[in-house]
């Protein structure tokens, strides 16, 4: 694929503006969910709430599929505008190479590329592929490289190619995780590559909102009539697929410009440049609203554990009032039992005695209910009946100190964090939200749209 003229490395790692608002935007939302010393980061407080929040990645990804030899590293190097992927007719891509902006021109292999990736490390499960990865990093700040990671692909090819790993499943998972995925059809090569075809139709089942569809390579097609035959094949075999024959299908003809290679093909290749800035803006914009979200869930489930904890504090306190009463109840029952064996052994001189007139005037009035019970009591009964009220002594001891076992509630200090954690996010992570949002719709709408 011929390539437009290149910078050198110097020249384009010279070249670095300032940062934008959607860089600042993504940065700024990533730093309020991330880790710190503190413990201030939204994850950080959510996990203390048991709840799973994902922080918003900074870049988003794009991946870029097709047969071999379709251009996708050359669209690669021109949207960089440096050398950083080998472009030819062999297949030059075997793995999967993600190329991305850092400080410092750098390549990484391997774990090394996972560890840069941490939500890509599952894709070492699938055997074989951890040896095919790699990553380019470039200083570039060309376009919206500085918001965009690339993931190139290796070229499908159908017949007896070997690949070293599942490629078809690599692609598949890889589709899930990326925020569009760019499909490039060569038209001097295997356009209706059936490996290709079929992976697309699978990742349309679930991803069909992210794939766009291209016609690479379109000033090397031929004449005017050359691209429109080559076209109207490829919509027709994937109008074929369930599921691909969509109403409107739309596939621009794109082709890396060359100054020396004048071409009358029209080039819509800046359309592409447009759908992967449509893509950072709606993905700025669902970082902000997932932010607002997050907020919110920390908020109501703050609130909900206060107000469980006051509802948990009432139900202990009707607990040990239940249980004070039952077990009173069940220590009345012995000293009834105490009383009646008392004036069952002693005699009326013993305890007039012992107490004197008055005292054993007084106890006589205060015991005059359990003789009176007794009385009623037939004699051959009155065991089973000391019996019986034994066992509803111990009967109720026994419940009032199951009603003693309260369930556990916040402590003033966990009451105080959480009401702390709670204002945190008010007063500091959703102001920052809204001046955030603010900031992105001035550069989005003007300022004499915001009055």
């Amino acid at each position: 694929m011929a390539g437009k003229t290149m910078k050198p490395r110097s020249a384009a790692n010279a070249e670095r503006g300032a940062e934008t608002v959607s860089e600042r935007v993504l940065r700024e939302c990533h730093r309020l969910y991330d880790h710190d010393a503190a413990g201030t980061g939204l994850i950080d407080i959510a996990s203390k709430l048991d709840l799973h929040l994902l922080p918003p990645r900074k870049k988003i990804n794009v991946m870029l599929m097709g047969n071999h030899s379709a251009g996708k590293s050359s669209f690669i190097n021109w949207y960089v505008e440096e050398h950083i992927q080998r472009t030819g007719v062999a297949i030059e891509t075997q793995g999967f190479t993600f190329v991305t902006s850092g400080r410092k021109r750098e390549s990484l292999t391997g774990n090394a590329t996972l560890h840069l990736y941490p939500h890509f490390k599952p894709l070492q499960q699938i055997e074989g592929v951890s040896e095919y990865l790699s990553t380019e990093i470039s200083t570039s700040k060309q376009k919206k490289f500085s918001l965009v990671t690339f993931i190139d692909t290796p070229g499908l090819v159908d017949g007896d190619m070997k690949y070293p790993f599942d490629v078809d499943q690599a692609i598949l998972w890889l589709g899930e995780l990326c925020e569009l995925v760019l499909v490039f059809f060569d038209p001097m090569g295997q356009a209706l590559c059936k490996r290709t075809l079929n992976i697309v139709e699978k990742l349309n089942e679930t991803q069909g909102e992210k794939i766009r569809f291209y016609l690479s390579k379109a000033d090397e097609a031929g004449s005017e009539c050359d691209r429109q035959r080559v076209m109207m094949q490829i919509v027709q075999e994937l109008c074929k697929r369930p599921g691909l024959n969509k109403c409107g299908f739309d596939m621009p003809t794109i082709y890396i410009p060359h100054p020396n290679k004048p071409s009358r093909c029209v080039n819509q290749i800046e359309e592409v440049c447009r759908t992967i800035e449509k893509t950072i803006s709606q993905t700025v914009q669902n970082t902000l609203n997932q932010l607002e979200r997050d907020c919110e869930l920390i908020h109501s489930t703050v609130d909900s554990r206060l107000q469980e904890d006051s509802l948990t504090s009432v139900r202990n306190r009707k607990a040990q009032s239940k249980g004070c009463v039952l077990g009173f109840l069940g220590l009345l029952v012995p000293a009834f039992l105490l009383v009646s064996l008392v004036l069952g052994n002693l005699s009326q001189e013993m305890i007039s005695s012992l107490l004197g007139d008055n005292g054993t005037e007084m106890l006589q009035v205060y015991t005059s209910p359990v003789a009176t019970f007794w009385s009623m009591v037939p004699s051959d009964l009155v065991c089973y009946v000391f019996l019986t009220l034994c066992v509803l002594s111990m009967l109720l001891i026994g419940i009032a100190k199951l009603s003693f076992r309260t369930c556990r509630t916040l402590t003033r200090k966990q009451k105080r964090q959480l009401l702390e954690q709670q204002e945190f996010v008010r007063e500091v992570v959703k102001v920052k939200k809204r001046q955030l949002y603010t900031e992105y719709l001035r550069q989005s709408v003007g300022e004499h749209d915001m009055v």
